[in-house]
């Protein structure tokens, strides 16, 4: 043990007697009081001024500690999140409501906002050489767009980015713009492609971004205003002029045709079914004759004479039955009155 054999080479006891010496070890409870009269001169309980200097002290020293302690204590608002550093090296994100973290120079907070949707504008205040853009068909057209985003990777943005971020943005939209524009004719770009270029260009942006781990979701892409220079605005307006004059014309001629041709198609199908309806009641026709006369021919056959006389008598009938008639008896007879009935039936059928 450390307290053997110590100097003279006699043993000696924990608090430093040989044995046999007559020294008792020392009291514990008295050893207590002592320890507690130290603290109480610590906290400025004891009588001399000395333990009272110490004591306001270390009041105040405890004081600062929590005050330090208590500036780690920090809010993430719901439209925010919390990217805690730790010597300015990434440690975690945290979401909505109150943390704690080691308070600085360890550790600090940004709270960049993460719901909220930000917009950039590309080609506005007159700044010409932004938004003069080439198109597939070697025109110059003026471009004037913004672009919607919002933060997806707190992180990320904060450190993967070049600061201002903004700028970063702006530069990966104008890029992607101008590719797109400069494969497209300008005729569809102010017309009917504005909204296929809106969606690729941010599908573009969007890839861009994410290679670079930006952190940065890309929501929309507007196309506010395309016109051509205005150098040349008067010309071209006198081209789209006249080629929406040709555009009305091909369309009128257009629907034209479709009134004419249907509606001569439907004539030469109605012309085709009477014709056909007429052939059916000729064929129809020509038969019931055909059959009318062989029946009569078979009744002729049997009785000649008296067929032969049936159809006189039905064919003056069918001749007589549409003249005026007046009948005369004999030579010098003078005029048979008759039975007018064919003027009977006229005058039944018109009351």
């Amino acid at each position: 043990m450390s307290w053997q054999n110590n100097g003279g080479g006699k043993d000696r006891g924990p608090w430093g007697q040989g044995p046999g010496s007559g020294n008792e070890p020392p009291n514990i409870e008295e050893l207590i009081k002592k320890g507690q009269d130290k603290f109480k001169d610590a906290f400025g309980g004891g009588n001399g001024a000395g333990g009272k200097g110490k004591g306001l002290f270390f009041l105040i020293g405890a004081f600062i500690l929590g005050a330090w302690l208590f500036t780690g204590i920090y809010k993430v608002l719901p439209d925010e999140a919390g990217v805690v550093l730790r010597f300015g090296k990434w440690v975690e994100t945290t979401g909505t409501g109150l943390h704690y973290h080691l308070p600085a120079p360890i550790e600090t907070v940004i709270t960049p906002k993460v719901t909220s949707v930000n917009k950039i504008d590309v080609g506005f205040r007159n700044n010409t050489k932004e938004r003069q853009m080439l198109t597939g068909d070697e025109n110059i057209v003026d471009v004037q767009f913004s672009i919607l985003w919002k933060i997806k990777d707190p992180a990320r943005f904060l450190f993967n980015l070049r600061q201002p971020q903004e700028l970063t943005i702006k530069s990966v939209a104008e890029s992607a713009m101008r590719e797109v524009v400069a494969k497209t004719r300008i005729q569809q770009i102010m017309t009917s492609e504005k909204q296929n270029i809106e969606i690729e260009v941010r599908e573009i942006m969007q890839t861009v971004l994410d290679s670079y781990e930006g952190g940065i979701e890309i929501t929309q892409v507007k196309m506010d205003t395309v016109s051509p220079p205005a150098q040349v605005a008067e010309a071209f307006n006198d081209v789209q002029k006249a080629e929406a004059d040709r555009d009305k014309t091909i369309n009128e001629a257009i629907k034209l045709q479709n009134e004419i041709v249907p509606k001569a198609r439907g004539e030469a199908e109605k012309i085709f079914q009477e014709a056909e309806a007429y052939k059916a009641k000729v064929i129809t026709q020509a038969e019931g004759e055909s059959s009318r006369f062989l029946s009569v021919y078979e009744q002729y056959k049997l009785a000649k004479d008296v067929t032969r006389r049936r159809m006189y008598l039905e064919t003056m009938e069918i001749v007589l039955g549409r003249t005026d008639k007046v009948i005369i008896e004999g030579k010098g007879s003078g005029v048979v009155p008759y039975l007018p009935l064919p003027e009977l039936k006229k005058q039944n059928k018109e009351n």
